[in-house]
């Protein structure tokens, strides 16, 4: 991607958009920039101008169709070319996301996604939540633990949010537990007092500590297979490390089916990458589960 002069942010998210449908698309005109950022007609123009002084090896004007094309030297200069880049928008498109102004795509094959079963989460208790932590205060939240038959009161200090892969956690001291710990948004059934006498989450170590998980294909798969898991999982010289928060290992494992870092006796067909280093894993993870009680 070539060195660029310094552009106004707008400008410069405009010409992305042109580099990213003529890419993906192969051709761009006026009326696709001024649909998509609400530009006039001599606006959309001078992007296109601009565009073609930046890269004028990356387009030709086709005057029948009345429209740009992408030439067949085309190389991206706003934009890396990236695969998940465009997959995610088909995401979104599925997910009805497409209107908050984040697809570019216009000529879209015709795809789908299974929709996970949806987790409830109250924008309200959301909003005290992120509250609590913008302001390093606790909040008191009632709870149902799938540990008790009941929802009960506690007191938390939140610190972060996380993500793994299916549900939302947020990441807090709980205080009557005196460790730090996970809790679903979605189980939290109302939110209580704040108050100032919160734990720092800087004394979360097993948050603020990153391990790295060495993957590689199974050993038992053939050398053809072997190199294709590699390719699907980019490996470099056979091997994929992934950089993990402590706090999220087990659920990163759990996604890969590898929560008790023995992939490798797992039938090839079910499993395609296991753990390299299986001992450093295995000593992480129950890091990970160990309970700093803090004394309060």
């Amino acid at each position: 991607m070539a060195k660029r002069e310094t552009r106004r942010w707008s400008v410069e998210k405009r010409l992305e958009f042109i580099d990213f449908r003529l890419f993906w698309e192969g051709q761009i005109n006026r009326s696709d920039i001024m649909e998509r950022f609400g530009v006039s007609v001599p606006q959309a123009s001078t992007d296109l101008s601009l565009y073609q002084e930046a890269a004028p090896q990356n387009l030709m004007y086709d005057p029948r169709g009345k429209k740009y094309l992408a030439s067949p030297s085309f190389k991206p200069h706003f934009f890396k070319a990236d695969s998940d880049s465009y997959l995610w928008q088909l995401r979104d498109d599925v997910r009805d996301f497409s209107e908050s102004g984040t697809a570019w795509l216009s000529s879209l094959p015709e795809h789908d996604i299974f929709r996970l079963p949806h987790r409830n989460i109250s924008p309200q208790i959301l909003k005290e939540v992120l509250s609590t932590i913008r302001e390093k205060k606790a909040l008191e939240i009632f709870y149902q633990s799938m540990t008790s038959n009941d929802p009960s009161w506690r007191k938390i200090s939140p610190h972060a949010l996380a993500f793994d892969g299916h549900r939302w956690h947020v990441r807090a001291f709980c205080h009557r537990n005196k460790f730090f710990k996970d809790f679903l948004l979605s189980r939290i059934q109302k939110t209580g007092d704040v108050s100032a006498d919160s734990v720092s989450g800087t004394q979360d170590k097993i948050w603020h500590e990153i391990f790295t998980v060495k993957l590689k294909p199974h050993p038992k798969l053939s050398k053809s297979q072997t190199k294709a898991v590699a390719q699907d999982y980019d490996m470099r010289d056979g091997k994929l490390d992934v950089q993990i928060r402590l706090a999220l290992l087990y659920y990163f494992l759990r996604r890969l089916n590898l929560e008790d870092c023995d992939g490798e006796k797992r039938n090839t067909r079910e499993q395609h990458v296991v753990i390299a280093n299986k001992v450093e894993t295995q000593k992480a993870l129950d890091k990970a589960q160990y309970k700093d009680v803090l004394q309060s």
